[in-house]
């Protein structure tokens, strides 16, 4: 797996490790990393923000005793700025938050900057694109969510390709273009075309008996 992923610009597959098996987690996690998965996403609901609640810092921190692999840590959270911390010692190597949840996107993008982790930020498939702009700049990661967040398993929303192919534009080389929800192997080339670089995938892959066999099959799509 990939411990740097802002050292390519290749199209990298981030499997989701909400779908995962807890009761065996760890050799879930072996077993998508030697299937092909490019680095880890860690979905972190607190009840709150969301409805579900997934896990936290403890589990982050046992995940990563299994691997060296990124860990891309998306908070669905209402406190952001204050759990950032601990989650980045626990083995998170990026901090993503979403816009909706905090009063002001650029202040939490520069509070989270000092923790020394990577920074996204995301939005909801209703918000439009002028939410993220003040905290653009700050940002190293732009996650376009195309399901409604904190349920895995829900359908690809289309409707959100305009929004990715508009944040595309305005983002720098160094900045990536990140999609969550619904992605599989029928719905990525249609988030590839509209310019993401990083695909997370959840129950496409672990929901699949043959985890190697799903992750080539989207890497096919992607290119």
């Amino acid at each position: 797996m990939i411990v740097d992923p802002f050292k390519t610009t290749a199209p990298l597959i981030a499997p989701s490790i909400l779908s995962a098996n807890f009761a065996r987690l760890g050799a879930e996690m072996e077993q998508v990393e030697a299937g092909g998965g490019d680095f880890f996403h860690l979905d972190v609901m607190d009840g709150h923000f969301v409805p579900n609640i997934s896990f936290g810092p403890a589990i982050i921190s046992g995940a990563r005793q299994v691997t060296e692999a990124y860990f891309d840590a998306h908070l669905m959270i209402s406190e952001p700025a204050r759990y950032g911390p601990p989650i980045v010692k626990a083995g998170a190597q990026s901090i993503t938050f979403h816009v909706e949840a905090v009063q002001d996107a650029r202040a939490t993008a520069l509070e989270l900057r000092k923790i020394g982790c990577h920074v996204g930020i995301t939005l909801r498939p209703a918000t439009p694109i002028e939410a993220i702009l003040p905290a653009l700049e700050l940002v190293d990661i732009v996650l376009v969510m195309s399901v409604v967040p904190g349920f895995s398993g829900q359908k690809f929303m289309p409707e959100v390709l305009p929004k990715a192919r508009e944040i595309k534009r305005r983002l720098r080389p160094d900045q990536r273009l990140e999609m969550d929800g619904g992605l599989n192997a029928q719905t990525v080339k249609s988030a590839r075309d509209a310019g993401v670089d990083w695909f997370v995938v959840a129950s496409a892959i672990f929901d699949h008996p043959d985890r190697a066999a799903a992750i080539a099959e989207i890497r096919e799509k992607i290119g």
